[in-house]
């Protein structure tokens, strides 16, 4: 099956408690695509950059099974940059710069041998531009998944909502959860949230994993407990790409599946924030995910006996 992965391609400049980067490549679109490319053979990318942008990079996101077709490329333009510093906790940041460059009018054009794809991933940006790409399919794919976060909360909430309600999934953090729904209790959040559309949510609870709702049921998948933690930065993107990357190839969108694909996202996850950007990404087999991926099932493995 294929992917539609629609999201920010940029550069980042990050420090943290173990060191700090100059301009690395980064974007929510980039830790998505290279995250689903370990599931999805057959992925199409729609996003903006400007001249200044390696042309190395694309054709590493080519050599992944990436379409780039949908890929714009301003001239004369630049790229969007953000630079963050996060604190000792690594569960919060400072934002330094941002600058939208071409990202302040981008306008996503949907090629036409994207038209018919099974499979959306809407990366955080405005919900605008997200509601727009649904728009703009001639087809709707059979699921529509998107992030959104509280920045869009704070200063979009009607255009935000309007988008949500055309979604299948959406996925979002605790705090995100919180700010939306009104609710302190994620179980009642959760509710309040699908009221609002979307008929899947995914709670992301960064260190301490995430949770899956739909109807009735309720996931939770731990995270793995790591020794280092060296970069958070689209940890979540990488999550929502191996997720997405899943349930593309495997195409099962029952709640038994988005369990195990819950399970893929996290372990493409742990793996992203053990280096800067997306370095450890590059870096990773098929081999190591599985692995990672075992590591995973053990931490809920196991046996009781009846006593009572």
């Amino acid at each position: 099956m294929s992917l539609l992965t629609v999201g920010s391609v940029a550069f980042d400049a990050i420090e943290t408690p173990f060191g700090k980067t100059d301009k690395i490549v980064g974007g929510a679109g980039t830790f998505i695509a290279l995250s689903s490319s370990f599931y999805v053979k057959d992925q199409r990318l729609v996003a903006v950059v400007g001249e200044d942008f390696p042309a190395e990079m694309i054709e590493t996101l080519r050599s992944k099974g990436v379409n780039t077709e949908g890929l714009q490329i301003k001239q004369g333009e630049k790229t969007f940059f953000w630079s963050g510093k996060y604190h000792n906790d690594m569960n919060s940041r400072d934002t330094l710069i941002t600058e939208l460059n071409v990202l302040e009018h981008f306008d996503p054009i949907i090629p036409e041998s994207y038209q018919g794809t099974e499979y959306a991933m809407l990366g955080n940006l405005s919900p605008q531009v997200q509601r727009q790409v649904i728009e703009r399919m001639t087809k709707r794919p059979k699921l529509i998944a998107m992030d959104t976060m509280n920045f869009w909360m704070d200063i979009a909430l009607d255009e935000l909502k309007k988008t949500m309600s055309m979604v299948d999934v959406l996925i979002i953090n605790d705090e995100e959860a919180r700010q939306l729904s009104k609710e302190y209790s994620l179980v009642k959040a959760a509710k309040v949230i699908r009221e609002m559309g979307p008929k899947y949510l995914i709670i992301k609870k960064g260190e301490h994993g995430a949770l899956l709702f739909h109807g009735e049921k309720v996931f939770f998948a731990p995270a793995l407990p790591l020794e280092d933690v060296f970069d958070p930065t689209g940890a979540g993107d990488t999550f929502a790409g191996g997720f997405m990357g899943y349930l593309s190839a495997t195409d099962d969108t029952s709640f038994d599946n988005m369990k195990r694909a819950i399970i893929a996202g996290s372990a493409l996850a742990s793996f992203c924030v053990e280096k800067f950007g997306t370095q450890r990404l590059m870096e990773i087999s098929s081999t190591d995910l599985l692995q990672r991926i075992q590591r995973f099932v053990a931490l809920t493995d196991f046996n009781m006996e009846q006593t009572l």
